[in-house]
């Protein structure tokens, strides 16, 4: 027969659909089962299996000389893993890493990486032993507690499991990708695990809540903050979710200014990586702020100083460094593991546990077999040394008498009915043996052995008592090698960091004007001036439009923007874009949906955390109207009605109260009235109101203001007049009235003065007026030196405007 006979007849016909689902499961469960899945009961993957045995059958202890990875690397090709040599080194190498592993299991001498992804040095430099903490994993090995299969060329065995005393999947966890799935399980805290596996012994039917009283989650190596209690529970139930990490990062305050300090990155974030992507966002101004980035790591620790520019708000440039860069990531479980060292499948924190402690339960009972019979052979050998010794001179005198050693194997056998093994024991004995000190150890050595034997068939009689060693082992685990945590976990929910967190809580000054332009700028941008000043002409508006509105916010403040129609509409205080005072500000319709022919006439800035307060509202016409704040909680986009006007009425101040404050309220025609807030009752939005004050068909309500309830001193009535006049008064010389009333004199009246514009109650808080004309012109002068006069006073001057122009309003700062 020829070789291509041969050939031909080993040929067989397969459709190649066929042949391919075959072939490719074949090598799908290759990579499944042996090479990226760890096995559920000692956490390890084939490779690093291999690695650690083989380290633990070349005497590479703890404590023992280092040997050179090379030579490492060579035994584990060379006995159990054929594969390619820098695979099993890279394997090796990531068992060194005390930032990749939790618990790392190799201790490694010269360059193993860094953090900041810089490779290994060759396996010819470097050198290596195992950790202490590798110790558990293989205890016991040599005690029948495990299977071993044959390797790769059947000329040796290794194991399919290493014994572990700890729950190496759970502390150290693991990635992998295999075909058609993957897993990502995250490192876990030695002593919570440890506690956990205790009280699961004790407490079979626990739930995952009360395994988290022990498991707070996660533990990286890195350290770092994880949040959100639910989704770890989550986590833990089903075996799969995300968990938000957050570097560590501190806001410090040094000579130079502001810095912010990162000592902890999250897990797998490379940290050379993370510092370029910060100065890429620097240098494209997605990130506005940073002056300087510095990696001052060293051997004490990770350290990047980020140093701030004068003007950067810290926490605004913080939240953004957690927003774009991987100083914040999410670590998505999916625990999966081979069960059985076969069966794929996600488990949950409890079963995950379940596994272990099955797992312990078989090597303690293989174990207690194991080291059974050893102590059931060692007494037989003992018995039969003690029955010798009982009978010492027969014994001589039969082995003298015998011809050889056989002859004498033999009479020993048939005289004594001694066993093969105890007959061989004696004629091995030494002649120091028949000391009487020998035979006193063989006696005291036959007890302790008789004892063993019954402690062990005991043990394995009862799986309770099998439980309590498993119990008692791991508390010594956990003396051993406990610590604490190191990454710190927040129970609440991270919020997601939108454009409200980006943006620095400050106070800010608001402009609108008649024309519906709008503009927010910085306090110090309006400087102050003496009274009686002419005024800068830095606050621009559009040709021919007037400032109506000049207010103080939080950027971080709910603005309810009231039209003079009775609408509101609402909008965050940092939507406004900031400006400086001579821009022009930006067209209000661009953040609200105001009806062309409706003018804004009072912006309510309501705090985050404004509770239980109300709105009190005053018309041109002198009705008011008090409404829960709560109605505003959510105004849509297009706006809603907040007070239904009658006739031409025109909404015109908003104010917030507390429900017991007491109300002002000033006419064009310079009359006061001052009344209780309590005589307005809460009404509904579509509510009219009530009247607040009578007036004359050819008057107004030029000012409204709010007093807190039995407080007179130090406050007063500021009236601003059109020509630019103004006085304070006393608010103790207006005596409180019911409200619908006329009112008293407030102001003396006059062609001089012109008619009222503007009233105001202000306060020694009060420290600063800022008085606006229709054109523009502003003044910021001290209050303090506006003078205090009478009600029937036309006031002195506090701005000079020209015959054109004329005082539009006063803002009190």
């Amino acid at each position: 027969m020829t070789d291509n006979q041969t050939k031909k007849d080993h040929i067989q016909k397969r459709e190649i659909t066929q042949e391919m689902r075959k072939s490719y499961l074949e090598y799908a469960m290759s990579v499944i089962v042996a090479r990226a899945l760890p096995d559920v009961r000692d956490g390890l993957k084939p490779v690093h299996r291999r690695i650690l045995y083989s380290m633990h059958e070349m005497g590479l202890r703890p404590g023992a000389k280092y040997q050179k990875s090379a030579k490492v690397v060579g035994y584990v090709l060379g006995q159990y893993h054929p594969h390619g040599d820098s695979a099993a080194y890279d394997s090796m190498v990531r068992m060194a890493q005390d930032f990749s592993l939790r618990y790392p299991l190799v201790d490694g001498q010269g360059n193993f990486g860094s953090i900041d992804g810089d490779s290994a040095a060759a396996y010819r430099y470097t050198e290596a032993r195992l950790a202490p903490i590798a110790e558990p994993l293989l205890a016991d090995i040599d005690k029948d507690t495990v299977n071993f299969a044959p390797n790769f060329d059947g000329s040796t065995k290794e194991p399919m499991v290493l014994p572990s005393k700890i729950p190496n999947l759970l502390i150290n966890g693991s990635m992998g990708i295999a075909v058609g799935m993957a897993t990502n399980i995250p490192p876990h805290n030695l002593t919570e695990v440890l506690d956990a596996s205790m009280y699961l012994i004790e407490n079979k039917d626990a739930d995952v809540n009360e395994l988290m009283q022990f498991i707070k989650g996660p533990d990286f190596p890195t350290g770092g903050t994880i949040y959100n209690e639910k989704e770890i529970l989550n986590a833990y139930a089903t075996g799969r979710g995300p968990v938000i990490m957050r570097g560590v990062a501190d806001i410090v305050e040094g000579k130079k200014g502001f810095q912010i300090i990162v000592t902890e990155i999250p897990y797998q974030v490379n940290k050379a990586e993370l510092i370029i992507h910060m100065a890429e966002l620097v240098k494209d101004k997605k990130i506005e702020g940073i002056k300087d980035i510095r990696d001052e790591s060293d051997k004490d620790g990770l350290r990047i100083a980020i140093d701030l520019k004068q003007d950067a708000f810290p926490r605004k440039v913080l939240n953004q460094l957690y927003k774009y860069t991987e100083l914040q990531k999410s670590f998505h479980f999916n625990m999966l593991g081979l069960v059985d060292g076969i069966q794929p499948q996600i488990l949950g924190l409890k079963q995950l546990l379940e596994k272990f402690i099955e797992h312990r339960q078989e090597v303690i009972t293989r174990r207690s077999k194991f080291e059974l019979q050893k102590a059931k052979d060692r007494a037989h050998i003992l018995e039969g040394l003690k029955k010798a010794l009982d009978h010492i001179d027969e014994i001589i005198k039969i082995i003298r008498a015998s011809d050889s050693k056989d002859d004498a194997f033999n009479n020993l056998i048939k005289k004594f009915k001694f066993s093969d093994k105890q007959a061989t024991a004696i004629l091995e004995m030494k002649l120091q043996a028949l000391a009487g000190l020998e035979r006193k150890k063989i006696n005291d050595e036959l007890k302790e052995k008789k004892d063993l034997i019954a402690f062990l068939e005991d043990l394995l009689a009862s799986p309770k008592k099998i439980l309590a060693v498993i119990k008692e082992e791991l508390k010594e685990v956990k003396e051993k090698y406990g610590d604490e945590r190191k990454t710190k976990v927040v129970k609440s929910a991270l919020k997601e960091i939108g454009e409200e967190e980006l943006v620095p809580e400050e106070d800010s000054l608001f402009m609108l004007t008649r024309g519906g332009y709008i503009k927010r700028m910085a306090p110090e941008d309006i400087r102050s001036q003496k009274r009686g000043g002419k005024g800068s002409v830095g606050i621009a508006t559009k040709e021919e439009d007037v400032v109506s509105q000049f207010f103080m916010a939080n950027t971080h403040d709910n603005l309810l923007f009231f039209t003079n129609s009775g609408k509101v509409f609402q909008t965050k205080g940092y939507e406004v874009p900031e400006t400086s005072r001579q821009s022009k500000g930006k067209a209000i319709v661009n953040f609200l949906q105001v009806s062309p022919t409706d003018i804004i006439t009072a912006v309510v800035p309501i705090p985050k955390d404004s509770k239980g307060d109300y709105l009190f509202m005053i018309t041109v016409r002198g009705v008011v109207k008090k409404i829960d704040m709560d109605a505003f909680a959510q105004v849509r986009k297009s706006g809603m009605v907040a007070i239904k006007l009658k006739g031409d009425d025109e909404l015109g101040w908003v104010f917030t109260t507390s429900g017991n404050d007491q109300i002002v309220l000033v006419t064009s025609g310079g009359n006061a009235i001052r009344f209780k807030e309590k005589d307005v009752r809460p009404m509904g939005r579509a509510a009219s109101g009530v009247i607040g004050i009578r007036i004359e068909k050819d008057e107004k309500v030029i000012g409204a203001d709010v007093a807190p309830s039995g407080i007179e001193k130090g406050l007063h009535i500021l009236v601003v007049m059109a020509n630019g006049y103004g006085k304070r008064t006393d608010l103790k010389a207006y005596k409180v009235q019911n409200r619908g009333g006329r009112g008293i004199m407030t102001a003396k009246i006059t062609p001089k003065t012109g008619k009222a514009v503007s009233a105001h109650i202000t306060s020694e808080e009060n420290k600063e007026l800022v008085a606006v004309s229709r054109k523009g012109q502003v003044i910021r002068t001290d209050i303090g030196s506006i003078s205090v006069l009478g009600r029937a006073t036309q006031g002195v001057r506090i701005m000079r405007v020209d015959s054109s122009d004329g005082l539009a309003l006063v803002v009190v700062v």
